[in-house]
């Protein structure tokens, strides 16, 4: 099924009218509401007091029960065996490359993210490979926005004529390179992104992302927030796109079911010292505290147990909720919650990562690698072609109003076989929108345990 796309820059009015549409999320329990109205953002004049008395110690939140975080099995694949030749062959095979991070202060997703995307090549070649050929993956490094790294990735990537390429995981990093890539006609599909603003990015309908905008990211975690009982939130936040632009909606969020952001507290890229930050925080006695950061918390999270604030009054994001099991003194972040985009892995595809990665120990945006990848060959058997261009035509039409398929098999042979499809996948149903943002999507809550562990917890899904 063709689709089209608006690549148009919209204005501010126009994103805002975007963010308006986002479905209010059910979490089981009425929000906490008043009728004041919501004082705003500001940045505490005692940042520099290092006199600062440590803040209350006991929480007052009140969070919903764990739900046990059940992890969600693939639905029906394919048999690769019995997948009919395809009717169109290319001369020469699609060529992906992958830029996903092995250095910076996200290199921590790159495991999971590069272990899905082989994991899906892997897959896809045992079926038959797309239009006749095997697929080629090759991988670069992204680093982060400290560095060039990107740029020179790039570049080498299209040198080589990949069709697409898979990454960025940081938004500030494709920012940097969305350009050079669609402006090469060359998809640029990145599993990871959450940065509202690519929803109206002037891409020539070449740039898509299986990871929801950080709209529906903020309103999930702003509501949980004021469903645990807070009334005052605090903020830390990284200074680029998806931190500022997340803050912004957690904010909304908050201010809207009648409470107030006390304090926002900014840090840059590069960084290394935030006690000015963290003494601001503890001086405005926020009952919540939301982290928006990267690499970054393994530095402030220490700084704000030493000021007596409560893990458990701690919220952290995508970019910072990882494993601090050999990071931080057991059980710093015992309490803490966060959340990852994504519903929680099941077994099976967990032990499917393992053929490609035995040392996995996260999961997080690996099934939208896994996706993306599998998107990507599904849009280029449909499209009877590998130039980047036409793939990103079809790339809406195979992920919705179709018969619904779970894997490259099973699509790829209803494909061969005249069907319309409807990719559902491991990071969710997808159905890409003209913008290629997903639709629908889960946003999984995570608690951490003694071992400084996030735990599945719950999960709330909302469509954008």
């Amino acid at each position: 099924m063709t689709a089209t796309r608006n690549s148009a820059l919209l204005g501010i009015g126009d994103n805002a009218t975007r963010a308006g549409k986002v479905a209010a999320l059910s979490l089981g329990i009425a929000l906490f509401a008043s009728g004041c109205g919501g004082g705003g953002t500001t940045s505490s004049d005692g940042a520099g007091d290092t006199e600062t008395t440590a803040a209350a110690a006991t929480s007052a939140l009140a969070c919903p029960e764990s739900e046990g975080g059940a992890g969600e099995e693939q639905g029906e694949k394919g048999d690769p065996e019995a997948v009919p030749a395809s009717k169109t062959t290319s001369p020469e095979p699609l060529k992906l490359g992958s830029l996903l991070p092995t250095t910076g202060n996200l290199a921590y997703l790159g495991p999971p993210e590069i272990a899905g995307v082989n994991l899906a090549v892997n897959e896809v070649n045992a079926a038959g490979g797309v239009l006749g050929q095997d697929v080629s993956i090759t991988q670069r490094d992204s680093g982060d926005t400290t560095t060039d790294i990107a740029t020179q990735s790039v570049t080498d990537l299209l040198s080589q004529d990949v069709s697409a390429i898979i990454g960025a995981a940081s938004s500030g990093v494709s920012k940097t390179v969305i350009g050079q890539i669609t402006g090469a006609g060359v998809v640029q599909f990145s599993p990871a992104n959450t940065a509202a603003e690519f929803s109206t990015w002037d891409d020539n309908g070449l740039y898509w992302r299986t990871a929801p905008s950080d709209v529906l990211q903020g309103r999930t975690l702003g509501n949980y927030i004021m469903t645990c009982g807070a009334q005052t939130v605090g903020m830390i936040t990284i200074n680029d796109p998806y931190g500022t632009g997340l803050q912004g909606t957690i904010q909304e969020t908050v201010e809207a079911a009648g409470g107030q952001v006390v304090a926002n507290e900014i840090y840059n890229t590069g960084d290394s010292q935030f006690s000015s930050q963290v003494d601001a925080i503890a001086a405005a006695k926020p009952d919540a505290l939301v982290l928006i950061s990267f690499d970054e918390a393994k530095s402030i999270v220490p700084l704000l147990v030493a000021k007596g604030i409560d893990p458990s009054t701690l919220f952290m994001v995508d970019g910072n909720t990882g494993d601090y099991s050999a990071d931080l003194e057991q059980g710093t972040l015992e309490g803490a919650q966060g959340t990852i985009p994504g519903p929680f892995i099941g077994t099976g595809f967990q032990e499917a990562l393992a053929t490609v990665d035995p040392k996995l120990t996260s999961y997080a945006y690996a099934g939208a690698s896994y996706d993306a990848v599998n998107l990507i060959s599904l849009a280029s058997e449909a499209a009877g072609s590998i130039e980047g261009t036409e793939i990103a035509k079809q790339l809406e039409g195979v992920s919705k109003d179709g018969t619904k398929c779970f894997d490259f098999a099973g699509c790829v042979t209803l494909l061969r076989n005249g069907e319309d499809i409807d990719y559902d996948g491991i990071s969710g149903p997808v159905a890409f929108d003209a913008n290629g943002d997903p639709t629908e999507a889960t946003i999984g809550i995570y608690k951490y345990d003694a071992d400084n562990k996030p735990q599945p917890s719950r999960s709330e899904t909302g469509k954008l």
